[in-house]
């Protein structure tokens, strides 16, 4: 028989975006005394509210909510630092006796709380500001393709127009001399939490469905004033005055590049639509391709197993502890 595990439970809602987490988190909450974590990148950024589909006030007074607007648009913030944040709320849960449910899309987020990272280098200003100089010249494609030749396995991991990861890349490389993916590799060793976690991932059997409630989620987010919130944002001095907003992780964010573009007059209206929703589906294929490694992950599409989902929930939370 195996040894019971003493820790406190916690729940991990998992899934590609517009499938359901948050309303699921919230219910899940409100049922059995939770209360909801983001692992969500967008959500830490003050500012990004309509367009990163933030829990608003309402919800909020429903339910705590930790994680949420923890850096002003134009600040960074790593995986690094959410792992600490985010260890310290879940302290701050459990020691209230509450139940912890994390919820959120953003794979390398849960990763860091979840297992840890490896002690690779810290951020370099300097390096990080060399490298934006010759993408500045040559293009983000062209450093792409340096780092295939430098680190192959990291390369087919990123795509050529992810600035972020291909310039951490090739900043852990200049500093340390190894590929990413052999620090990525290596187990760290603060790795664990104190709970019992029940991950779990939802989303629709059929991948149609989901393609429908993402463009009727971004038109819903587009009579909300989705557009008036980027223009609230480019009036920022802070945003405004940066020489390259567009590389800031912030507006990075699906919808908000787009919108950013649409007002510099890149794209009509109807194009804008086209191409946000478009780049949502490619941000959700991609959640899915990292879902689908994940092992230990039970799958529930919401709609059609919600009675199965809600006993699997049931049955975790009774184990004797």
């Amino acid at each position: 028989m195996s040894p019971v595990d003493s820790r406190p439970p916690a729940l991990a809602i998992l899934g590609p975006t517009a499938s359901g987490k948050s309303a699921l988190a919230l219910e899940l909450a409100e049922r059995h005394g939770g209360e909801i974590l983001s692992i969500d990148s967008a959500l830490v950024y003050r500012g990004l509210d309509i367009g990163a589909a933030k829990p608003d006030a309402a919800e909020r007074a429903r339910v705590p909510h930790h994680l949420l607007d923890l850096r002003d648009p134009w600040q960074t913030y790593s995986a690094a630092e959410f792992a600490v944040d985010a260890r310290a709320a879940l302290d701050d849960v459990l020691a209230r006796g509450r139940l912890p449910i994390l919820a959120g899309g953003t794979g390398l987020y849960y990763r860091a709380l979840v297992e840890g990272l490896s002690d690779m280098p810290a951020a370099d200003p300097a390096v990080r500001a060399r490298l934006g100089a010759e993408a500045a010249q040559v293009g983000w494609p062209a450093l792409h393709a340096r780092l295939a030749t430098i680190d192959p396995e990291a390369a087919a991991r990123i795509h050529a127009t992810d600035p972020q990861r291909i310039q951490r890349a090739l900043e852990v490389h200049a500093l340390s001399g190894r590929p990413i993916s052999a620090w990525q590799r290596e187990r760290p060793a603060n790795a664990g939490l104190p709970v019992t976690l029940l991950p779990l991932a939802i989303a629709p059997v059929d991948r149609a469905v989901l393609h429908g409630r993402i463009a009727t989620r971004f038109d819903a987010m587009l009579d909300a004033g989705f557009l008036d919130e980027v223009r609230t944002l480019r009036a920022l001095p802070a945003l405004r005055d940066h020489a390259a907003p567009l590389d800031l992780p912030a507006l990075r964010a699906v919808g908000y590049r787009q919108a950013w573009e649409h007002l510099d007059g890149v794209t009509d209206v109807a194009g804008f639509r086209e191409r946000a929703v478009a780049a949502t589906r490619q941000l959700a294929k991609r959640q899915f391709t990292w879902l689908r490694g994940q092992g230990d992950l039970r799958w529930f599409d919401p709609a059609r197993e919600s009675d199965e989902l809600h006993a699997a929930i049931g049955a975790f939370l009774s184990r004797p502890r």
